[in-house]
Formats: C-alpha cells, structure tokens, sequence
C-alpha cells in the first residue's frame, strides 16, 4: 500500500491544495479529476517523486517501484526502438552482469578465509536471490508483446527512436513503464497520440495486467473503462469516490445540490439572527439573549460550495455557403511513397452534409489521405472537389505551427479580415482568453490553450467542407464537449479524424477504417463499427483454429 499523508503545496501566496490523505492499494485504478489548474499534474509528480510538497510525505514500501509517465517528453537518444524498450530492463541486466563478474572473481580467488571472500559470497547470494526470485523470463518476446500491442510494426524494432514523432516517442516511453511491471503506474494523458485499436488494447492491459493505476486523461471512454474509483481535487481538498468516472458525474452533481440547500438554510439562518439581534441589542431584558446569538454567529462553521467550472467556450460556426451536392469524389485514388503502398483503389462519394469519420492505426494513411484533399501532397487516380466547397481545415499539428512569438491578440488579428476585426477581443474572450492573456507570447501557452487558439482561426470564415485532424488532443472534457455540441449543430459536411471513441458517439453516421492499404467503408456510426470489428476478430480467430 502507497499512502498520501497530509500534502500540501504552496506557493506565491497561492495554496493549490492542503492536508490532502488517502491510500492507494493494489488494483486501485483511480481516474484523478479536477478543473485546470486544479494540482493534478502536480499531485502526479510528487508521488512520483520528481516534486517536493510544501508539507506531507508519501509512504511506500523500500521496494515497491513508481512509474510516470509526463503529458510531454524532450528526451533524445540514438538507440534503437527495441533498444530504447529494453532499457526497462536495464536494472535486471545489469545484475545478471554483477553476477557473473562477481562469480568469475571467486573463481580465481583462494583467500577462502578472508573477510573480502566472505563480502564476496553474500553479494553473490544476495543478488542472486534477487535475480532468480524474478523466474524465467523471455525479454525479447516481453518487448515483441508489448511494442506491438502499441501499435509498432516489427520493421520499426530496428529503427532509431529519433525518427519518431513525439507521440511515437511517448509510446516507446510507456512501452518501458509496461515492462517493468511496476507497483503503481501513473500515466498524464497517456492516449492523446494512440489510435483506437492501441487504446484498447491498452484499456485490457490496465485492467488485466497492471497493479495500481492513476490516471489524468480527458478521453472520457478511456477513463471510464479502466477506472473503478475517482478522485477529484477541488478548492485545494479532495473528494475520494469508490466508482467510476461517469457514476462520480452523478454522485458530484449530488454533492454540490447538498452543498447549496445547506449553504440556503444556514444564510437564512444566519441572516434570521442578524435580524433578531439588529432588533434587540437595545434592549436590556434581551441582553444575553443577543450576546448569546452574537457568539453563536462568531463561532459558526460556514457551509462552503465546491467550485464549478463555469468558465463557457461559446462556440459555433458560421453557416455554411451552400456547395455541390458531391463535396468529395473520389476514384481509384492511392498513394505511395516508394515501394511503400499507403493506401490504394481508394473509391467514395461524400454528400453534401454527410459527417464521417476517418479511423484505423496511425501509420495506415488517415492524415496523408486528408492532405491529398487539400492538396498538400500528390496521389494517382482521380480526385475532385465539388463545386463550390470551401474547406476548413483543422491539422493534427495545427497547434504546434502557430507563432511562438506573437502573442494571442496579434495572432488573430493576423488573419482577421474586415468588421470582424473591430471583434476580436470579444471572440478571445468567447475562447476563454481574458484580457491578462491576450498580450501572452503563444510560447508561454499550454497545449490547451494553443488548441483553442488554432480553432479560433478556423472560425473566421464561413466553410461547408470541416476537415478535422485529432481536434480534441489537448482539450479538456469541459471543451471537447462545446465543441462537439458545435460540430452537432454544424450544418455543412464534416470528416473527423480520430481516436477519441466518446467525441465521434452522436457526431458521425459513415466511418472509413484504414489498413491494410486499403479503405473499407462501414454504414452507422462508431460504436456499431467498434462492434462489427470485435465480430470480425473472433471470426478471424476462429479461421487460425481451424
């Protein structure tokens, strides 16, 4: 058992939280919840160990193992994937190498009776018992298992890491958090660069294979999953709830309606008091009576109200100019680089107002093939837009291309044109930017911030064609959810790329799976696509056994 006793982190002045306690046991998955800024990423970090609180301390035993893994990495290195995964094993290795040495030592040795002999033969025992209490184990297949299941292929094993993007790099990460079978994993958004098929395969890992698990994440169907008990950090305390994430929904709702017929009753108590002794503190035969309700007042305990996130992203896009009734044709499209074959025969219509979503493993061509729309690469076969489509397109990097160095303001008012500059601040402040924020350099913001950013851009002009890349990397739930509200009421046609199974449920009716080097087309929406597959893989199964 790891056990979190009495922290507390100030600082400026600030307190982010105090006198925080509760105990993680084995097969705790815990999903830690809390508006932004709230201390959840600090709370991680000091279990961790990579932060100091102000006060607290937490217990563990000496060898229990804790692993984080951060919402962003900057390592570098030249070692290769397989390489870089079997780090995690670099302890176990360097003891089985001690082993030996020491084992060859005694065998050339003949001081039998000196003390450095004796030393000798209780470190080889020791590390010994160490070692062998760890049993067989196959590491090569251990690391063929787990990079796989990320969605690595075997040719990637031999690559250098730094051909690797930052969310490949984060997957090599936690690839070694895996491996190490750790006590307690804690993971800070850990599915924001995984593809569907990858998160699930992850959810089961968790909730087969992992000991303890803390987890921040803004994929509400991830967190449901694997969850069984929610923490959420609030006004610098916590509220520690046995369910999961969508029953603590409820159960807070509860809470805070509890919260505020207490807060009534005793207002009115309070101010029925007041009354009584503004009424009589005159009066003589009333004396102790009022300097009695004086002091009960004084000494009364006030009912505080947990806070609300109410800060609102009032979102909505322009309406749409009408377009041709084919926004998208395509025939017989594929594309290559190479002799590598991303994806060919690639053959469908949209319709004017249809709403679909590209799916399947990174790698497999989702993004490249929305470049070949907007034109941003080449492909064979043929490919039109329709007549009088206007596309919006949001990338998957959009945030990363913005100006470090402008600042907010400047970066709008860049790309605003006519009578909507005169609203500039008005739609900053619609994003959540207040006046203290719009003179920030876009380098000092946070992922979240960029996001909003990026999409404030996309909304300064009227388009019928949404192409969406990864939209919701980043965004909190709050967010994700006005803008998925937005997108619902958004009346032109719309391709969403995405992992994020809970974003797509209500907002697509088509879903197009690549692999393979093909694109299969699937009628209904995600989850009667996620169903079909689970079918078509225990078929697939049954097909092996036969």
């Amino acid at each position: 058992m790891i056990s979190v006793d009495g922290l507390a982190v100030e600082f400026g002045g600030t307190t982010l939280f105090k006198d925080i306690n509760f105990a993680i046991n084995e097969k705790d998955r815990i999903a830690l919840m809390g508006k932004n800024g709230a201390g959840k990423s600090t709370l991680l970090k000091i279990i961790a160990g990579i932060k100091q609180p102000t006060r607290g301390k937490i217990t563990s035993p000496n060898d229990a193992v804790i692993s984080y893994l951060p919402q962003h990495l900057l390592t570098v290195d030249k070692r290769t994937v397989f390489e870089e995964a079997a780090q995690a094993f670099e302890q176990v290795l360097s003891m089985e190498q001690e082993i030996e040495k020491l084992n060859s030592q005694l065998s050339t040795r003949t001081d039998y009776e000196s003390p450095e002999y004796y030393e000798l033969i209780e470190r080889v025992s020791t590390l010994s018992e160490s070692f062998y209490s760890l049993g067989d184990i196959n590491y090569d297949a251990e690391i063929e298992k787990i990079l796989l299941g990320l969605g690595f292929l075997r040719s990637d094993f031999s690559r250098p890491t730094s051909e690797f993007s930052g969310g490949w790099r984060m997957r090599i990460e936690l690839a070694k958090i895996l491996l190490q079978k750790p006590d307690l994993i804690l993971l800070d958004e850990p599915t924001n660069h995984m593809d569907i098929e990858s998160i699930q395969w992850f959810e089961n890992f968790l909730i087969t294979s992992a000991k303890a698990v803390i987890v921040i994440s803004h994929d509400r169907a991830f967190v449901d999953n694997i969850t069984t008990r929610t923490i959420e950090i609030t006004m610098g305390r916590i509220y520690d709830y046995k369910v999961t994430y969508s029953n603590y929904l409820q159960l807070r709702k509860e809470r805070r309606e509890q919260q505020q017929k207490q807060f009534d009753e005793q207002q009115k108590f309070i101010a029925d008091n007041q009354l009584f002794i503004e009424r009589f503190r005159g009066t003589y035969s009333k004396t102790n009576q009022v300097q009695s309700r004086v002091r009960m007042l004084e000494k009364l305990e006030l009912v505080e109200i947990d806070e609300e996130d109410t800060s609102a992203l009032r979102l909505k896009f322009p309406p749409s100019p009408r377009s041709g009734t084919y926004p998208v044709i395509l025939e017989g499209v594929a594309k290559s680089y190479g002799e590598n074959t991303v994806f060919s025969d690639v053959s469908f219509n949209m319709q004017r107002g249809e709403r679909v979503a590209f799916v399947g493993k990174n790698g497999e061509g989702k993004s490249t093939l929305v470049k070949c729309l907007m034109g941003e690469t080449d492909w064979t076969g043929q490919l039109e837009i329709g007549h009088n489509t206007h596309i919006g397109y949001f990338a998957q990097n959009e945030a990363s291309l913005l100006n470090e160095e402008v600042t907010v303001y400047n970066t709008i008012d860049d790309v605003a044109k006519g009578d909507i500059r005169t609203k500039i601040k008005d739609i900053l402040g619609a994003f959540m930017f207040g006046g203290d924020s719009w003179n920030k350099k876009v380098s000092v913001l946070s992922g979240g911030e960029r996001s909003r950013l990026a999409m404030i851009k996309l909304l300064l002009e009227p388009v019928n064609l949404l192409i969406l890349d990864e939209p919701t990397n980043h965004l909190d739930l709050r967010t994700k959810d006005i803008l998925k509200s937005a997108l619902t009421d958004y009346d032109g046609t719309l391709i969403l790329v995405s992992h994020d199974r809970d974003f797509l449920d209500g907002l697509v009716s088509k879903v197009y799976e690549f692999g393979n080097s093909r694109v299969r087309e699937h009628m209904g929406d995600i989850h009667s696509f996620l169903s079909k597959k689970k079918m078509d893989n225990l078929r697939e199964i049954e097909r092996k056994d036969n």
